[in-house]
């Protein structure tokens, strides 16, 4: 099956590729609109998204948003989680303010959060969502991965921050990972009918 990612961050959509393509989905290279964050939860955003590429490509379009919540900060950054220093997309800007906003707290229990939003031509959609459970490091450590991922250690993975695992490691245990595999078990669930 043909389809598009909405997304303009090339690691996220590197990774939404890497997961889906397995499972027998041809991701095309269209460029799509930008869309306004409006929402104020992860779906509301991953759906605007969605409908978005939907409309621009004429194909089925997945998107989805996603991001950290730290207990300790009332689920901040939570939606904001890409613009949390005020510059959309500044991974350092952002891990720099998290780690001054929990500089006293020692209680750093946090999870990432990934909406899945998949919206098709005849106005279908599929949503899903996956969680991946952790804790802040004290300092990022590690070299690959993106966003919060030098400072998140899965519980999963005792010891390790996301930046220190390999792209399929992490592809088993993130959040992300999580939401494409329930939406790929509910897009085969539609499609079967």
């Amino acid at each position: 099956m043909d389809m598009v990612i909405a997304t303009h961050n090339a690691k996220k959509r590197a990774e939404l590729a890497r997961i889906l393509q397995p499972l027998g989905y041809n991701i095309l290279d269209i460029a799509l609109p930008d869309v306004e964050e409006t929402g104020v939860t992860f779906v509301q955003n991953a759906r605007l998204k969605a409908i978005a590429g939907c409309a621009a490509s004429g194909l089925p379009c997945i998107a989805d948003d996603s991001g950290l919540c730290v207990d300790a900060l009332n689920g901040e950054p939570g939606v904001y989680s890409a613009r949390y220093a005020g510059e959309h997309g500044n991974d350092a800007a952002n891990n720099a303010k998290l780690l001054a906003n929990l500089h006293d707290i020692r209680a750093r229990n946090a999870r990432f959060v990934c909406s899945i939003c998949c919206v098709f031509p005849d106005g279908r959609e599929i949503v899903a969502e996956g969680v991946c459970v952790g804790s802040i490091a004290y300092e990022p450590t590690g070299e690959d991965g993106f966003g919060y991922d030098p400072l998140f250690l899965p519980a999963e993975v005792p010891g390790k921050t996301m930046a220190q695992l390999t792209a399929q490691q992490k592809d088993i245990i993130s959040h992300r990972g999580h939401a494409l595999q329930k939406f790929a078990r509910k897009l085969e669930e539609i499609l079967s009918k």
